[in-house]
């Protein structure tokens, strides 16, 4: 694009806005330059780890969280694009398949820095600091299940469902609930309290804004979907619901259970019923998966990961 192009583009975007173009050109005179630690807003960034205790270690797991749910983000950007856009262009419904499938892949390699980072009776004293504040009361986590399915397909028994539940009725049923009852009283904890005092009608309205036109329904409504797309969709669902578990799982019972002190986790879950994948069998996209594999889901010995790498 030339000089006298890009002046009539110029010209072109702002007369359509209805603004005068020379205001623009002129403001431009007047702009600072952009620099990398202004525009990534740096310093504010470095200054939001504020640990509760005396714990050198504890910046590591801000820090690890912080960047878990900038990841989640990345993910949700991609999903608000698929599901909000009319647009059937298979390029770039792929593309951002595979976007999706690179941020998760980073969400599990993520999990060396807390397995691997943290010293271990450091972590196990400043935890206790936390409670009842607990990875569970991620509310970008469920924004994520509500763009991918629908909510009956994040209910453990479906034969309490009807077509005349409402959303408000549905949200209660979601598998994640289980893991915010105390197992001794079967009362809901304060860390599911405060979760659902914050995010309730957030989720809910969520819900009812993607009834019909989740990920899963933009694939139920194409009569032959491309092997591709099917593809980088069972990636997705086994890395994000059955391979991110278990190595949550897997990072968890180092810290927890590792030396036989059966610890509990700062919610007060029984986290290894609700961590493994066979108990909360989330599955975002059951029409692509065999009978078997729904049998067997989240069994790492029955899914082979070779078939989910390079898609």
């Amino acid at each position: 694009m030339d000089n006298t192009q890009l002046h009539q583009s110029i010209d072109d975007k702002y007369t359509h806005l209805g603004e005068n173009p020379s205001t623009y050109l002129k403001g431009l005179l007047h702009a600072k330059e952009t620099d990398y630690w202004s525009y990534i807003q740096l310093e504010t960034l470095l200054s939001l780890q504020n640990p509760k205790t005396h714990f050198e270690d504890e910046e590591v797991f801000i820090i690890y969280h912080q960047l878990t749910e900038l990841i989640l983000k990345l993910v949700l950007n991609e999903l608000k694009k698929l599901t909000e856009s009319t647009a059937t262009d298979e390029k770039i419904f792929i593309s951002k398949l595979h976007r999706i499938n690179r941020y998760t892949q980073m969400l599990i390699n993520s999990f060396a820095i807390m397995r691997h980072g943290m010293d271990y009776d450091d972590y196990n004293n400043f935890r206790n600091a936390l409670a009842p504040a607990s990875g569970f009361q991620s509310a970008q986590f469920r924004y994520i299940e509500l763009y991918c399915t629908c909510l009956e397909n994040l209910i453990p028994h479906k034969n309490r469902t009807s077509a005349e539940n409402r959303i408000e009725d549905l949200m209660e049923l979601q598998y994640w609930k289980a893991a915010g009852i105390n197992p001794k009283t079967g009362e809901k904890t304060l860390t599911l309290r405060q979760f659902e005092k914050k995010y309730n009608n957030s989720l809910a309205q969520l819900a009812k804004n993607l009834r019909n036109k989740t990920l899963n329904d933009r694939l139920e409504c194409i009569e032959v979907p491309s092997q591709e797309r099917i593809n980088l969709m069972r990636t997705f669902d086994y890395l994000y619901n059955i391979k991110w578990p278990i190595v949550h799982l897997e990072t968890a019972a180092y810290y927890l259970d590792s030396k036989g002190d059966k610890k509990e986790a700062t919610g007060s879950s029984d986290w290894k019923k609700y961590l493994h994948p066979k108990n909360q069998r989330r599955i975002f996209f059951p029409s692509i998966w065999s009978k078997d594999e729904l049998k067997n889901w989240g069994d790492p010995c029955f899914f082979e990961e070779d078939n989910f790498k390079g898609h």
